[in-house]
């Protein structure tokens, strides 16, 4: 056996060593499915409990688990290298704080280390996959959501005959449909008269997803995905995912990813002139941002874009001290509706810097297309934390989102393992 250079990349596929060029058109299968169980599970779940027996909370929380086990197993099976440490410390440094939390609450709290596991496991998937196989993996997802959107536009019964929302979040999540709901959606999704919309259909779509905020950010995970992509992905896949993200953003009546989308245009000729550092201060400038809207408007509320964020200010500054520390744990559910007080409940303070100093500094910065990633990441993240709640920590949208920021932080750059060196036969 030779030594060669601990820099050289080693590529194993089923017991054979293969070169770059080889890997590259090699179908990972293992990856593939697990980015696309990210994005499909609650709707086979939802199929299942329709058509074929009722489940529970107990099975949505063993498939996330069984998926996130999968990955990991895959993750540790192809090892640690120096570049997947940032990753590996976040993960270590969550876990800290969880057990800080638990034993000081005591309380079992395991969410915060949860969506931290799922950024670690689909971050490392992302980072082993090839480009075909990731590919694959948007092009059938989006493919999936855009049927069951047409489905649910062309005739809602239809599309409920076979996910059936309504039960699926009742049995799983305790969440009954209220006595006017009669459509069999996720009582979400109806709307209300004086919201933004488009008026294409008389409810805000849901598509695959089931209820209409993972539907919307789903849009958003594509706009980072072309604008990351664009130069390398074929006419017919941007004819796809285009019409995919327009018709959501028609039908779901999303504001804050019209106005997302609309910035990933712009940026995709603005963000590759921009240093990569700068998204350390676009999380405290959009806050900033939040502080004068509400300064300017402190009476504003409603389900609006100044009433959302008057909502989150009011709860920033209405801030338990304690809360800071990671004392009140047992208050998040209070604030399931603005991220950025509901990371600070979770996490404590110093889980909120690792957060944010991860989403700035993980992705790489070195060439325009991992610079418009950069960039888009933490504009989708912090702009969704002002305005919204949970919603970017799901699996439906951090399994994906954090699979393409993954493969972008390793595209043309080999891992390194430090320590020793790879082996090659001689």
């Amino acid at each position: 056996m030779a030594a060669v250079d601990q820099k050289a990349p080693t590529f194993a596929v089923a017991g054979n060593r293969l070169d770059p060029a080889a890997r590259a058109s090699h179908v990972d299968h293992p990856v593939l499915w697990l980015g696309l169980l990210s994005v499909l599970y609650n709707g086979i779940l939802a199929f299942i409990n329709h058509n074929i027996m009722p489940l529970s909370l107990t099975h949505v929380a063993a498939s996330e688990g069984l998926i996130m086990a999968s990955a990991i197993i895959y993750i540790l099976h192809k090892g640690i290298y120096e570049t997947d440490l940032p990753a590996f410390l976040f993960l270590l440094f969550t876990l800290v704080v969880t057990i800080y939390v638990i034993v000081l609450n005591r309380v079992p709290f395991v969410d915060h280390f949860r969506n931290v596991l799922i950024i670690f496991c689909f971050s490392g998937l992302g980072g082993w996959s090839n480009e075909k196989t990731m590919k694959l993996a948007f092009r059938w997802a989006s493919l999936a959501v855009l049927i069951f959107l047409i489905f649910e536009i062309v005739s809602v019964p239809f599309y409920v005959s076979i996910v059936h929302p309504s039960d699926y979040f009742a049995n799983t999540r305790g969440l009954l449909p209220l006595s006017y709901n009669k459509t069999g959606l996720f009582q979400n999704a109806l709307g209300f008269p004086e919201r933004f919309s488009f008026g294409i259909i008389d409810h805000r779509s849901s598509s695959i997803f089931l209820e209409q905020v993972s539907l919307a950010n789903f849009c958003g995970v594509i706009a980072i995905y072309l604008i990351s992509m664009w130069e390398r992905i074929s006419r017919w896949d941007r004819l796809l995912f285009i019409a995919t993200a327009v018709l959501i953003l028609v039908t779901n009546d999303t504001r804050t990813m019209l106005i997302f989308c609309f910035a990933c245009i712009v940026g995709y000729f603005v963000f590759p002139k921009i240093p990569k550092n700068f998204n350390l201060a676009l999380m405290p400038l959009i806050v900033v941002a939040g502080f004068l809207v509400y300064t300017m408007k402190p009476n504003a509320t409603g389900d609006n874009f100044t009433g959302r964020i008057n909502l989150t200010m009011k709860k920033i500054m209405e801030l338990d001290p304690l809360a800071v520390l990671g004392l009140s744990v047992g208050r998040v559910a209070e604030f399931a509706d603005s991220g950025y007080v509901y990371l600070i409940y979770a996490a404590t303070v110093f889980g909120v810097i690792a957060f944010w100093l991860f989403v700035c500094l993980f992705p790489a910065g070195r060439t325009a297309a991992q610079r418009r990633c950069a960039h888009s990441l933490s504009l989708f993240i912090f702009l969704n934390m002002m305005i919204g709640g949970t919603a970017v920590f799901s699996m439906k949208i951090a399994g994906l989102l954090w699979f393409v920021v993954g493969y972008m932080r390793f595209h043309d750059s080999p891992r390194i393992r430090q320590g020793r060196a790879a082996d090659v036969e001689s």
